[in-house]
């Protein structure tokens, strides 16, 4: 895969802290690290949502396994991600997959945890009225309680997005790292380069609050009785 490389800029090219002929320089660089950061953070998210809404499920009609689930989880969660690279690092090489399979892992105790939890707190009520409506379990648990769950669910996920956003960038210890690239380049040359650092720093915080904005968005459109609840 080509990847742009990042031009350096003389010591008297512009001010000492921040750089604009830098970022106009390397443009194409930035863009293309974005985007790299933008397919990792989107393939974690989706393959981890993916593992969770199954052992969420597992969790829910098995209630004896939810112990076990969330303690699973919840180790794979503390596993430092360079270790976590260490190990993949002989059966995938420096690739997008080794990279990915530790930020999924991350996101299956916040996910899993929260979709059971949304799940638990559909009213009683609610679920009775299904039940003398005829609803099997399977049909209860599509069509009442997962949408009734979603507030709580997509919380979580926003949780998990801004983490997996913040991870990403140490992904740059295998040549991959989207915008952590810049960080980790700028602090690495003989001349430290704060302009690359700041690059890399502000448009992950960027990127980290337009994710979270367009979830919350998302969850408003998916779910507009809670407006209604609201304003009551």
């Amino acid at each position: 895969m080509h990847v742009t490389t990042v031009t350096p800029l003389a010591a008297d090219s512009g001010p000492p802290i921040f750089q604009w002929k830098w970022v106009d320089r390397n443009a194409d660089a930035i863009i293309e690290r974005l985007v790299e950061h933008i397919s990792l953070t989107a393939t974690a998210l989706g393959i981890g949502l993916v593992v969770s809404i199954g052992l969420a499920l597992v969790s829910l009609r098995f209630r004896r396994t939810y112990g076990f689930i969330l303690s699973t989880t919840g180790a794979l969660y503390v596993i430092p991600s360079l270790g976590a690279f260490a190990v993949l690092r002989p059966f995938f090489g420096l690739t997008f997959t080794t990279a990915v399979i530790p930020l999924a892992t991350y996101t299956l105790l916040i996910l899993v945890r929260n979709i059971v939890t949304g799940v638990d707190q559909v009213p009683t009520e609610v679920r009775e009225a299904a039940t003398g409506m005829g609803f099997t379990r399977r049909r209860m648990l599509w069509e009442v309680e997962l949408p009734l769950a979603l507030p709580v669910v997509i919380a979580g996920l926003r949780v998990a997005a801004v983490t997996t956003i913040g991870l990403v960038t140490v992904t740059s210890m295998l040549g991959l790292g989207g915008l952590g690239y810049f960080i980790r380049h700028g602090i690495q040359n003989a001349t430290p380069n704060s302009t690359e650092i700041i690059v890399g720093m502000a448009l992950s915080v960027v990127l980290a609050v337009a994710v979270d904005l367009l979830l919350w968005l998302g969850e408003r459109l998916l779910t507009p009785w809670t407006r209604k609840a609201r304003a009551r």
